[in-house]
């Protein structure tokens, strides 16, 4: 056991105090601090002398430099069974420090508040973390704590050993306290990487917070938990229903950002297993729905529809008997509210503070990651060209465009089938393009066995290797194809689309998702 003598508080979130100062001065443990924490420390009734008056030396450079002493930092590092640091430390009249309670400047926070450069470097803390650093470095002697999250378990331990804390509990926390000086010197290192032009740097800091343990992973025998990245905290709003699955967050980031790349007020998406199954532009958001469910209402079920307009109750009452394990709105209207938390276990998310367009993104596979920028292109009529003799109308025009757009988001090999900007048919997740182009026709053949066969437009997130699968697309019905160019057998697809009165656009972009 080590008992403590003498403690250096320094905080910047000064609530919860009182509680460890109570039984600090119960074991009668002296307490030496500076700036607003001494004076917060003063002005709760406690005794504390301040730090100037412990070094003897004063705060400079407009508080920059207060802590950054030799006698607080030999305080801290100095062994205590070593003879000549015993030695030096009584040459000098220094004290041991025993314990060290420091959570940094809020430079998280001043982040997302989006000051001005001078104000965000100001808010770099240098004191603190070199304090919780020598303080881990030292925990054979010395107990750190840097959030007040930490406050209870001092407590119990200093209750548990009378004033004094045992080996494995300075060992944890030393490990939490390099975890805390780790991740805050990453958001730095994250936020002054805008300033270069280095892309992929040598060496990579990804700073992650813990937002929730989740039930399990993608299976039961698996754990999982679910972190956000950098200085991001746009926590996934969950307004009603059970806790949200490994599964469940995969499919409605999916959701969410398939749904958010539409035009806004005007579009539902539903996602199976990650894919696509049904999606719809339409001004009315009744059809809107309607539209998206009858692409495949099979898959539908047991899905997740999102909307990237405000719920409301004629929306509610049409998802009242229908089974979905998620609902994602815009926002929701007080009487929806009511009618879908009627539904046991739905879940009900917010998602319009949700943005979900990070620069980059993160795959790992075991001890490797793969890092990428992310496809978040957004498509003009210039990016397209068409190859075919028969040009596309303005309509159709929209609806390749829209079908295109829709493949971004689907496993490939992808295709996509559209009509009047509703999907009638996708085929996805397939190692043979002209597989997935059988399932698109099938599900369209399926759902849509009176529609009328006329302006149906098909997209492939990548080219057609054989001219195979665009004579399974044709010979269906399909009027129009749009696919990115690369393919040896470019020129045959243009002859056969000429051949047969096929309109065929050639894009610029490819949109593989594996």
């Amino acid at each position: 056991m080590k008992k403590i003598k003498n403690a250096l508080i320094s905080v910047s979130e000064k609530t919860d105090l009182k509680s460890i100062l109570e039984i600090m001065t119960k074991y009668k443990i002296n307490i030496i601090s500076s700036g607003g924490t001494y004076k917060r420390i003063k002005n709760l009734g406690f005794k504390c002398s301040e730090l100037s008056s412990f070094t003897k030396f004063p705060e400079i450079l407009g508080g920059r430099v207060k802590t950054l002493h030799p006698k607080i930092h030999a305080g801290i590092l100095n062994l205590r069974d070593n003879k000549k640091h015993k030695k030096q430390m009584n040459r000098f009249s220094f004290e041991n420090i025993d314990l060290v309670i420091v959570n940094f400047y809020p430079f998280e926070n001043t982040l997302k508040q989006k000051f001005n450069h001078k104000k965000i470097i100001e808010n770099i803390d240098i004191g603190g973390p070199s304090l919780v650093r020598a303080a881990a470095k030292n925990y054979k002697y010395v107990t750190v704590v840097t959030s007040k999250e930490q406050y209870l378990d001092l407590k119990v331990e200093l209750k548990k050993f009378k004033g004094s804390t045992s080996l494995n509990f300075r060992e944890k926390m030393a490990q939490k306290a390099f975890l805390e000086t780790g991740y805050y010197d990453s958001l730095i290192s994250e936020y002054l990487s805008k300033f270069s032009n280095e892309e992929y740097p040598n060496k990579k800091i990804i700073a992650a917070k813990k937002n929730s343990t989740l039930r399990y992973g993608e299976n039961p025998h698996q754990s999982g938990a679910l972190y956000s990245i950098g200085n991001s905290h746009e926590k996934i709003s969950l307004i009603s229903g059970k806790k949200l699955s490994y599964n469940n967050y995969n499919d409605l980031f999916s959701a969410i950002a398939l749904s958010k790349s539409l035009p806004k007020n005007r579009g539902t998406v539903i996602i199976k297993h990650s894919n696509p199954c049904g999606v719809s532009i339409n001004k009315n958001k009744i059809i809107s729905l309607k539209e998206a469910l009858s692409c495949d209402p099979t898959s539908a079920f047991g899905g997740i529809i999102s909307f990237n307009f405000r719920v409301n109750k004629k929306i509610a009452i049409e998802l009242k008997n229908k089974f979905i394990e998620i609902v994602i709105g815009n926002g929701f209207d007080s009487e929806a509210l009511k009618i879908l938390r009627r539904k046991k276990n739905l879940r009900i998310i917010d998602s319009s503070k949700i943005n979900l367009k990070s620069k980059e993104t993160l795959v790992s596979n075991h001890n490797n990651l793969l890092i990428q920028t992310t496809d978040l292109k957004v498509f003009s009529k210039k990016d397209f060209v068409v190859v075919s003799k028969l040009k596309p109308s303005r309509k159709i025009m929209e609806n390749l465009i829209f079908a295109f757009n829709v493949c971004r988001f689907a496993k490939s090999n992808a295709i996509v089938i559209a009509q009047n900007l509703k999907t009638i048919g996708i085929g996805s997740g397939q190692p043979s393009r002209l597989d997935s182009c059988k399932i698109a026709v099938d599900k369209m053949n399926n759902f849509f066995k009176n529609m009328e066969k006329k302006n149906i437009c098909a997209a492939s997130d990548a080219f057609f290797p054989f001219v195979d699968g665009v004579q399974e697309l044709f010979f269906s019905g399909v009027s129009a194809i749009i696919q990115p160019s690369g393919s040896i057998k470019d020129k045959e697809i243009i002859k056969f689309a000429n051949k047969c009165g096929l309109i065929l656009v050639f894009s610029k972009t490819r949109h593989f998702k594996h």
